[in-house]
């Protein structure tokens, strides 16, 4: 039997787009007979209305009135849902259009780039365009929460080990064809808050000590107290107890207000502050919960979402969302009275203070599932754009990084290149013009591992790793601020990747682009020497690009293995042509004075002046 194909990630997007385009289209008609019908009836009430008070019409006819003003009512109400659902078919259609997007490259124009994870010491996410602009986050980042976002912002920062790295894969395979979950996921979650929602406010208020301990007394007195002065009220007007009598009772009741009005206050604003639209976030969880997943990772996130024997996490979202509802009536203009009268506030906040006590302890679990599931829909969202990416393979021995037809995830249409770092201290020195795709090489090399080990796929045919940390020295900056030259900048760069190397007992890749190149040629050659023979002592494999074509010697040391690799340009009607085509042994040709030559600066070729005697 033939299975069929999967249809294209760009005909999948186009699709859903055109269907949710033609329900906006139903729901655009359907607003306007809406708006239609309301206008018509509100109109019709109002002539009526006028008509039946200047004596026109009957007085009967008020009951007219007051049944076109019922019928609006239930018309807005229906008209309001009507709005809800095209706001979220617009949200749909955003989607799809954002996954054209990073089909068409035009995924570098999103908004949200992950600036504030960037860091200028880490040793890699700088060089590697894992954040910032047209970077690997901006790329993969299909998260609507803040909790989502930093989780899939960690797992690009830290390297996993295998068994998580595989654990991931394995959910990220599943959810990759689940397009449709995981837009709801996302739509569900920007439904709730138009920015992104951060739960640590609420996980603080939900872990925090009982907020009304000190006024538990007055539980039972609002419970009491507006019975016995209602019905003194009552008894007072059938003259069965003196008139005045229900005074006492609201008396007591404003005395319970004052007592209590500080405690309530602090609850409530620690509330208020924490809670940021989270008493929506019942259908989010809810969608999470009636999905299908066979994955056992999945699995287990669904089940720590509903303890045994109790309801789900949705459920307790549901009830958090009816019981605040009554806190927000504080907002309303009357609230001071009806709280006078009923005790509103303590009726409302001591049902939340048990919702907090039952269910706080378990908020922050809630919030990181959620946050998982979300960062392994961006994996898998990544893997279903990407169908002609692989899932690496993971070993245990290493450092090992080998690759087939290896290419850059970030550029549209990359040149593709085989890489072996097959063990320990094994190095890739490479040579070439510049221009030519050194640094490509090399920052294609670290992005594919940095994807491969949050439990992504990467750009290449075949690609196999061990667990390691990406070491890189690549955009080395000098600071004015901090007196720091560039050369010394540099040194200090060199130091952390070197204490990293042998912190990680050669567990480690390291990317070394034109180093030491802050002092002269001598030194630097001597130096860049000495650095690369101390990251290989540590086991580390990794590569280092060079102008230095006296480095190429390193290759011919006894038990060495340095392999010497280059690219190359050439000439074709006066323009420098490259093929980014990776090629063995050491570069045989320059082009740094034709390149200025192109640029216009007039440079000549001189002989270099012979060395003074004795130097």
């Amino acid at each position: 039997m033939t299975v069929p194909a999967e249809p294209s990630p760009h005909r999948t997007y186009t699709e859903r787009r055109a269907a949710t385009q033609s329900r906006l289209a139903d729901l655009d008609r359907l607003n306007a007979r809406y708006a239609n019908l309301r206008g018509l009836i509100f109109v019709a009430a109002a002539i009526v209305g006028g008509m039946t008070l200047f004596g026109r019409l009957p007085r009967v006819y008020w009951w007219g009135v007051l049944g076109a003003v019922a019928v609006y009512a239930v018309l807005a109400v229906l008209h309001n849902a009507v709005f809800r659902k095209e706001a979220r078919e617009r949200l749909y259609v955003t989607l799809n259009e954002r996954g054209l997007a990073r089909l068409s490259g035009a995924w570098r124009e999103f908004a949200e780039r992950g600036e504030r994870f960037l860091s200028p010491s880490h040793l890699y996410t700088p060089d590697l365009d894992v954040f910032g602009q047209a970077s690997l986050f901006q790329l993969l980042n299909e998260t609507a929460t803040r909790a989502g976002e930093e989780r899939l912002a960690s797992w690009l920062s830290a390297p996993a080990d295998a068994d998580t790295v595989v654990t991931r894969q394995g959910a990220a395979r599943e959810l990759s064809s689940q397009v449709a979950f995981r837009q709801d996921l996302c739509v569900e979650a920007r439904i709730v808050s138009r920015e992104k929602a951060d739960p640590r406010l609420f996980i603080q208020w939900a872990e925090s000590g009982p907020a009304l301990q000190s006024i538990r007394w007055s539980r039972p007195l609002a419970l009491l107290l507006p019975p016995i002065t209602l019905t003194l009220y009552v008894l007072g007007q059938l003259t069965l107890v003196p008139g005045w009598s229900w005074w006492i009772g609201l008396f007591a009741q404003l005395g319970v207000v004052l007592a209590t009005k500080g405690a309530l206050r602090q609850m409530e604003e620690r509330l208020s502050a924490g809670e940021n639209g989270f008493a929506r976030y019942a259908p989010l969880f809810a969608r999470i919960e009636g999905q299908p997943v066979q994955h056992p990772l999945l699995q287990r996130l669904q089940a720590g979402l509903q303890r045994p024997g109790e309801a789900p996490v949705s459920t307790h979202f549901h009830r958090f969302s009816r019981l605040y509802s009554f806190v927000e009536f504080k907002r309303h203009q009357f609230h001071p009275v009806v709280h006078l009268f009923t005790l509103w506030d303590i009726h409302a906040l001591f049902p939340l203070e048990a919702w907090r006590e039952k269910h706080g302890a378990q908020v922050r679990h809630w919030f990181e599932a959620l946050a998982e599931w979300e960062a392994l829909s961006c994996l898998a969202g990544f893997a279903h754009d990407r169908p002609d990416f692989t899932w690496p393979t993971l070993v245990q021995e290493g450092p090992r990084v080998e690759a087939q037809a290896l290419g850059h995830p970030l550029l549209d249409n990359p040149v593709p290149n085989d890489v072996s770092l097959p063990g320990p201290r094994h190095a890739l020195l490479i040579t070439g013009s510049n221009m030519s795709g050194k640094t490509t090489l090399m920052r294609a090399v670290g992005a594919n591992v940095v994807l491969a080990l949050a439990g992504a796929p990467v750009c290449a045919r075949t690609f196999t790793l061990s667990p390691l940390h990406a070491l890189t020295s690549m955009r080395v900056k000098d600071s004015l601020e901090r007196g720091v030259s560039y050369f010394y900048a540099e040194v200090q760069r060199i130091k952390a990747v070197l204490d990293a190397a042998a912190a990680a007992k050669g567990q480690a890749l390291f990317l070394l682009d034109e180093i030491l190149l802050g002092t002269n040629t001598r030194e630097r050659q001597i130096a860049s020497r000495e650095v690369l023979r101390l990251l290989l002592s540590t086991g580390a494999c990794g590569a280092v690009t060079t102008h230095d074509l006296s480095l190429a010697v390193l290759a011919d040391e006894p038990g060495a293995h340095v392999v010497n690799v280059h690219f190359r340009d050439h000439l074709e009607d006066g323009k420098m042509v490259f093929d980014y085509t990776l090629r063995q042994g050491v570069v045989d040709t320059t082009n740094a004075l034709r390149v200025l030559r192109m640029a216009g600066v007039p440079v000549t070729e001189t002989e270099e002046p012979a060395p003074p005697p004795g130097a």
